[in-house]
């Protein structure tokens, strides 16, 4: 994670005019992911938000979930798939360890 907030630094550095995301900006970002998984490139998943945000603010985000290993950008098209499932991580948890 430190990595990541070091990162944002630099942005913040390079444009200090950068707006940082809420965290209901966040959850707003990853329903509509949740929602449209595997369907839109980042541009189009971005004119889908229910609400308007700004361009910048947006790709922070999708640069924070991707680095939280919530998302994957397919390489061949860019379209944007939800990846979490906290439910196979409780699963994977309480699994026997031998």
């Amino acid at each position: 994670m430190i990595k990541m907030l070091e990162k944002f630094r630099l942005r913040r550095e390079e444009n200090p005019l950068l707006r940082f995301p809420t965290l209901e900006t966040v959850l707003m970002v990853e329903e509509t992911i949740d929602k449209y998984s595997g369907e839109l490139n980042r541009t189009d998943l971005w004119k889908k938000l229910p609400r308007k945000v700004m361009w910048q603010t947006y790709v922070l985000v999708i640069d924070y979930l991707l680095y939280s290993n919530k998302i994957a950008v397919d390489p061949k098209d860019g379209k944007i798939i939800w990846i979490w499932n906290p439910k196979l991580l409780k699963l994977v948890e309480k699994r026997k360890r031998y």
